[in-house]
């Protein structure tokens, strides 16, 4: 309760107690009981002398007002949780408390902070983070944790990574103290939001999975007007029993590119080692985009069983070993 409030109520105990013409002694009751009054509103709805400005409190959903309640009173925000928990049960919140992350800018009293869990006053400017098609766990966490505070990076890249290929690369308005989980949910929903939108899926001859998988590598391999060309190769190595044999699955072993790999990095044991394993690697390598998604579900079929990529980005296609042996001669020395 904000002191205009509080001096509203004086002057409707001072309009009641005092009219026109009215006797000392009834003036000095009224003049007390309005004091009274006064005093144990100041005390009631006041905030504690240690109210954490500048904090953050996190209002889970699903989180019922008991608990919500215990939560403020604990970090010093509420003084008297009953105060409280009866605002908001009046003001029609008991079950509509929103969820989110509120800013605490400034001392304020039980009334008002009821108000704003009420009505979703935050008190914080979303921020804009962008994620770019076929950024990997590693890439999107050391990204976040430039943009966000108090961000627990630890718990971020587990969680990512165990999400890897199903983290939607887009543009998001998120609070500047989100925290990972609300992070990857967000994300992931995104994720399925649009791949309910793809055609083709239902249909294809491969799972989700394994969907994803190819198109992370498609993201790391070619750029978009060859994506569909260089899927189709790669579903028929898959189909023949041969190795993929491609360098972007290196990014997520040991973070080298195609042109910083030696003949030592071809022989490392790991199962995303495409030259050492037949098959896909066990998990998509980064979070592709619609584009690459689309491209590993409609594939190009071609007589082409080979690719070569310049730093460029320009792809040269072979029927046979033979010709890859020649456009390596011709374009990579």
């Amino acid at each position: 309760m904000r002191m205009t409030q509080i001096y509203e109520w004086l002057r409707i105990i001072k309009n009641y107690f005092f009219p026109e013409q009215v006797n000392k002694k009834r003036a000095i009751i009224a003049f007390f009981i309005a004091f009274v009054f006064a005093m144990l509103c100041v005390y009631i709805y006041r905030p504690p002398t240690d109210f954490p400005v500048g904090q953050v409190i996190t209002i889970d959903s699903g989180e019922s007002l008991q608990s919500i309640t215990n939560i403020l009173y604990s970090k010093h925000v509420i003084r008297f949780p009953v105060i409280f928990r009866s605002t908001v049960i009046i003001l029609g919140g008991e079950k509509r408390v929103i969820a989110g992350d509120y800013l605490l800018d400034e001392r304020e009293g039980p009334v008002d902070l009821a108000y704003r869990l009420v009505k979703g006053q935050f008190h914080l400017e979303p921020i804009k983070v962008t994620i770019p098609e076929g950024w990997n766990a590693f890439q999107i966490t050391n990204y976040l944790e430039k943009n966000i505070l108090n961000f627990d990076k630890a718990q971020f890249l587990t969680l990512a990574k165990n999400n890897e290929g199903y983290l939607f690369p887009d543009t998001y308005f998120i609070s500047k103290t989100a925290k990972p989980n609300n992070l990857i949910e967000i994300m992931k929903k995104n994720f399925e939001q649009k791949i309910n939108s793809v055609s083709g899926i239902a249909t294809s001859t491969h799972n989700l999975k394994e969907i994803i998988i190819v198109a992370s590598i498609l993201e790391g391999e070619a750029l978009p007007k060859d994506r569909s060309v260089v899927a189709g190769i790669l579903w028929k190595r898959l189909e023949i029993g041969m190795p993929l044999q491609v360098d972007s699955t290196f990014s997520y072993i040991n973070g080298k590119n195609t042109y910083e790999l030696t003949l030592d990095d071809l022989k490392i044991d790991s199962p995303y080692n495409t030259y050492k394993y037949k098959g896909l690697p066990p998990g998509p390598i980064s979070n592709p985009g619609l584009e690459a998604i689309i491209s590993a579900i409609i594939p190009t079929k071609t007589k082409y069983l080979y690719f070569l990529t310049e730093k460029d980005g320009t792809i040269h296609y072979a029927k046979t070993f033979e010709e890859h042996k020649r456009n390596k001669e011709l374009y990579l020395r």
